[in-house]
């Protein structure tokens, strides 16, 4: 018998039915040996024999039936060595086959320990590859990479890089991208098997990677042919050096200006060069800081060329020559004409009245010209108000092709795509996002400088504010390996939610964007009856001169080596502040980060009313019957595109006529109606949703877009029971209002 607890095999059964056949032959020989010995008295002896011969051929016949079984369980046993063999082949031929493909390779079980890997997937851990075997947990192969510091980028934090592994590793949803300290990049693909493991694919993207900077290097040197064609055409000569006062850049005008031969850079390739050519002291080096007082002025083969010269931050000066030969002859003959003048006025002293007279005239005159002085602050100003419309103007038309551009891009992100084309999406979307956020900073700047916007004071927790901060940018300082925290703080504070929030929202990302490493810390305190909320940076500081050139638009000082901003978030902030009268500081210095706090009144803290939980995004949408109602076709097109996609039926309809008529085709009521409140012919498109409910006879669940930001149109629309999202439509917005809707 097998021992307790371990499971009856093929040798067990051979080995019990072989030991009870020697019992049974035993029992035969015992009972013969019985007979022939024993005496009946009886007369029975004869009876007792029979009785022996019919015992010995029941135990033939179970022997015989036993042999039979053992016979039966010699093949059952041959069968199961060969198809263990033929297992151990198929496990030598999937080896084989997971050996050869060009990634790497692992499974795990449901208990996440390895099962198997190829060569691949250890190579990718060089110096711990030994320890990788099957029947090791993956919880201890991270371990095992993060104490090895010679396999992850030296960048990467490895108790931060294990946490977010694991989570990686246990949602096994889909792919990431990881840096390895070769410099090569690596994404890992997790999918989880029916059995509940999860095999994973590692497949080195390191040239694509490469691609992609190499992109951004022909996108520079094409911003650079950009920037010398601008310097081509300034009629002033302009030439830069940089800190080591070498020569970095010019335009063509400098030669016709300076008369230099082609070879500009032989002539002055370095400022030395350049003060030798005019003499010492002309046009001298500016130390860094400096401001120059005087402008200087030279002579070449006849001209006279006025020199500015400016510093630049980070050391480096920039010339510019101009040609100022007549505007020189016309200040001398004008001081000719005024000596002239004087002459014939001290001729003239005796006659008073003439004098007099005179006088009056010149009076007249300037009394005139002060009041065309003032008609032209008056046109500049009406020209300054009109500016702002025209901007204002322009950046609403510009979101109505924006927002189509959008949809169509968030509809090919959902589609399987090729690695190279989903980088394009990718790479798309992010340029749309920046036209996006350039048009909205635009569109804001210009309802700040009109008065547009009015404040809407009240009372709010100021919590509620940071942490929506806080899950607003945790993604983007984690994509920059940067730390941010945000302290929590049980104060009310009292001003407009809105205009605060978008203070706080430029604060924040030009603090992220700007710090290369460390933290970005918001911290809230009270005082008196303030409250001031401070955004600290370990960025690289600013200087005490740019303190206030940076609260001007399209200004933006030093260059952190990554994507910069538009140089409008903090004019937005200065203008938003302004109007709400909350001073903004700024503490920074070179090398020593940045420190912007902003002073607010405390608030009055009240009863908050409970919100009921709604439909969680990501519910699925398959099956959801939604009608478009749009006047542009774009838009239309790109609405099917994403709508579609997302598993919908879409209706489209240019309008209000169109809409009905497809809904009695469709013979039933859609189940959410989306409308560009804008149609052709002075129709809006609340209206439209309304004939499409009354036709339906229920109340439909309706979406309004517009362009139109101003709170009075969403207050309208919204008691009317629509909801309102504004242009350019972002999809995960639109996707989570329509499973709230259809929920």
């Amino acid at each position: 018998m097998a021992s307790q607890g371990r499971p009856i095999t093929e040798q067990d059964r051979i080995a019990e039915l072989e030991s009870q056949l020697a019992k049974l032959r035993r029992i035969n020989g015992a009972l013969m040996d019985r007979v022939e010995r024993s005496t009946d008295l009886q007369g029975n002896a004869f009876s007792l024999f029979e009785n022996a011969i019919a015992l010995e051929g029941k135990v033939r016949e179970r022997t015989i039936d036993l042999e039979r079984a053992l016979g039966e369980l010699a093949a059952s046993n041959a069968a199961l060595g060969s198809a263990r063999d033929a297992a151990d082949e198929a496990q030598r031929r999937l080896r084989d086959a997971i050996e050869s493909i060009n990634e790497g390779f692992a499974i795990f079980d449901a208990d996440d320990r390895l099962v198997l890997c190829n060569q691949t997937y250890l190579g990718l851990w060089p110096a711990v590859a030994d320890q990788i075997v099957p029947g090791i947990r993956f919880d201890e192969i991270a371990e095992l990479v993060r104490d090895d510091r010679t396999a992850l980028d030296e960048m990467i934090a490895p108790d931060r890089w294990i946490s977010e592994r694991m989570a990686q590793h246990v949602v096994a949803s889909g792919g990431h991208v990881h840096a390895m300290a070769d410099g090569r990049w690596i994404q890992i693909n997790e999918l989880r098997t029916s059995e509940g493991g999860i095999v994973g694919v590692y497949t080195d993207i390191t040239e694509a990677k490469a691609e992609d900077a190499r992109e951004r290097a022909r996108e520079l040197a094409q911003k650079s042919l950009v920037l010398q064609a601008t310097l081509d055409n300034i009629p002033n000569g302009v030439c830069v050096y940089d800190g080591a006062r070498r020569l970095q850049a010019w335009n063509d005008p400098l030669r016709a200006l300076l008369n230099l031969p082609s070879d500009v850079m032989a002539a002055i390739g370095d400022h030395q060069a350049l003060e030798e050519r005019f003499g010492t002291g002309k046009v001298g080096w500016l130390d860094e800081g400096s401001v120059e007082a005087v402008v200087r002025r030279l002579k070449v083969q006849g001209r006279e060329l006025e020199v500015r010269r400016s510093t630049m931050p980070g050391g480096g000066m920039v010339l510019s020559f101009s040609d100022v030969s007549d505007l020189m002859r016309a200040a001398r003959a004008l001081r000719e004409t005024n000596e002239t003048l004087e002459r014939r006025v001290g001729e003239r002293t005796a006659d008073i009245a003439a004098v007099n007279f005179k006088l009056q005239d010149e009076i007249g005159e300037r009394l005139a010209a002060e009041a065309a002085l003032r008609d032209a602050k008056t046109v500049a100003e009406q020209a300054n108000i009109s500016k702002t419309r025209f901007l204002a103007a322009a950046s609403h038309d510009l979101l109505q092709p924006l927002n189509a551009a959008r949809l169509f891009v968030a509809a090919l992100a959902d589609r399987r795509l090729a690695l190279p084309t989903r980088a394009l999406v990718h790479q798309t979307g992010s340029a749309l996002d920046s036209v996006e956020d350039l048009l909205e900073a635009l569109l804001e700047i210009s309802k700040l400088d009109a008065g547009a916007i009015t404040p809407e004071i009240g009372d709010f927790r100021i919590a509620d504010l940071l942490n929506s901060m806080k899950a607003e940018f945790a993604p983007f300082a984690r994509e920059r390996g940067l730390s941010l925290l945000v302290e929590d703080s049980p104060h009310w504070a009292r001003s407009d939610q809105r205009l605060l929030r978008r203070i706080l929202q430029n604060l924040i990302s030009n603090a992220l964007r700007y710090t290369e490493a460390g933290s970005v810390v918001v911290t809230c305190w009270a005082r008196d009856s303030n409250l001031k909320i401070e955004v600290t940076d370990t960025g690289p500081g600013i200087a005490a001169e740019h303190h206030h050139v940076i609260f001007e638009e399209f200004r933006r000082v030093g260059d952190t080596g990554r994507e910069r901003g538009m140089g409008l978030g903090l004019a937005i902030v200065q203008r938003a502040s302004r109007m709400l009268d909350h001073p903004i500081d700024l503490a920074s210095a070179p090398g020593q980060g940045s420190r912007f706090s902003i002073t607010l009144p405390l608030g009055v803290a009240h009863d908050l009313p409970s919100q009921a939980t709604r439909a969680g995004r990501g519910a699925s949408l398959a099956g959801q019957v939604v009608l478009v109602i749009d006047n542009e076709t774009s838009i239309l097109d790109g609405m099917a595109a994403l709508l579609t996609g997302w598993g919908c039926r879409v209706l489209i309809a240019g309008d209000e006529d169109t809409a009905v008529h497809l809904v009695d085709k469709e013979g039933q009521a859609p189940d959410v109606v989306i409308a560009d409140y804008h149609l052709d012919g002075g129709a809006i498109g609340s209206g439209a949703v309304q004939r499409v409910r009354l036709h339906c006879g229920r109340t439909i669940p309706a979406i309004v877009i517009t362009a139109d930001r101003t709170p009075e149109l969403r207050d309208h629309l919204a008691d009317e029971g629509f909801h309102v999202l504004t242009k350019p439509v972002k999809p995960a917005q639109l996707r989570a209002l329509i499973s709230r809707l259809s929920a």
